[in-house]
């Protein structure tokens, strides 16, 4: 007796698998927007431009998942027919980074400004914030607390701290702040402070975590803005008002605590103005200069070497040293 039944035996359900793929290619006019972190692929039909399916999602031989994100489609769970799947990890590398170990695929916040993943051993991060700062100078100790949307520091502006940090005329303006990847590690570099003195050698400051415990410390430097013993307004040209950059005409010795640097030096300075303006560095550099004192004992120390400077009308009361704190971003030095 023939069995005229239509019903569908599971031997025969094995070779009824569903087409996902249709040719030709029918895809939209523009590319969908995805997520952060969340890869733009070409789909598994080869014609068009999908959101790629992420850890625990359900996959098919079109709708395929993040390879970038080291995911696999499993469609164990989907036997016999093997159709519809589920995004899931791929064995690999972990990650270290701060101390912690991530596992592969893991997607976590070092801080509150990245996002980032975990993938085969290399750590890929997106930026959560684009006006986030790292710390500033007058934060000699700073730690990272958590506060909603924001990265404040456990810092004071006590004006005995600051007039130790600051004991110049002008008021501190900041800028150029770098922020890099080096061993695992996300570098936060301030920008110099203003040097502590208006002529003659002074000190800057500044934060930094370039170390190899990735730990916000302060550094500084030596500076030279302008010599002491020159006349400036000598050579300002006729006609003009200002001076931007001086540059002695003989090569000269840097001296520190009766010690001579072993090399000659011709260095440039910021020059000074007749009328209301003020001349300061906007493009240094810092070199390592060598010194011998008479004992006999060597050192070195860092020293601001000034490229270039320029002349403003921003120049506020010379004792006001809290004026326009948090608009310094306005002026940068490009400095390193």
């Amino acid at each position: 007796q023939v069995n005229n039944s239509s019903e569908i035996t599971p031997l025969t359900e094995v070779y009824t698998r569903t087409q996902y793929c249709k040719w030709p290619c029918e895809c939209p006019t523009t590319a969908p927007v995805c997520p952060s972190g969340v890869s733009l692929l070409t789909d598994g039909c080869e014609c068009c431009k999908m959101c790629a399916k992420q850890i625990g999602e359900k996959c098919t031989e079109v709708d395929i998942c993040d390879i970038h994100r080291g995911l696999y489609c499993d469609y164990s769970r989907d036997a016999p027919r093997y159709e519809i799947g589920v995004c899931a990890q791929m064995v690999g590398v972990g990650c270290l980074l701060n101390g912690i170990r991530y596992n592969n695929g893991e997607s976590f916040q070092p801080n509150c400004k990245y996002n980032c993943s975990c993938i085969n051993g290399a750590v890929g991060c997106i930026p959560l914030c684009t006006d986030s700062k790292p710390p500033l100078v007058w934060c000699p100790n700073p730690k990272q607390i958590k506060v909603k949307s924001e990265w404040p520091l456990p810092c004071s502006l006590s004006p005995k701290l600051l007039q130790l940090l600051f004991p110049v005329s002008n008021p501190p303006f900041y800028g150029a702040e770098t922020e890099t990847w080096q061993k695992n590690c996300i570098l936060q570099t301030s920008a110099w402070s203003p040097c502590s003195k208006t002529c003659g050698m002074g000190i800057s400051t500044r934060i930094s975590n370039d170390n190899a415990q990735c730990r916000f410390m302060k550094e500084s430097r030596l500076c030279d803005l302008r010599p002491c013993e020159v006349n400036l307004t000598r050579h300002i040209k006729p006609g003009k008002k200002c001076l931007a950059v001086y540059r002695g005409e003989e090569p000269m010795n840097y001296t520190l605590s009766g010690c001579t640097s072993k090399v000659s030096y011709r260095p440039k300075y910021c020059g000074l103005c007749l009328d209301d303006r003020c001349c300061s560095p906007y493009k240094s550099k810092t070199i390592e200069v060598n010194f011998h004192c008479p004992e006999g004992t060597d050192f070195s120390r860092k020293i601001m070497w000034i490229n270039a400077c320029f002349c403003n009308l921003s120049c506020k009361n010379p004792n006001d040293i809290f004026a326009d704190l948090a608009h310094y971003h306005a002026y940068s030095e490009i400095a390193n």
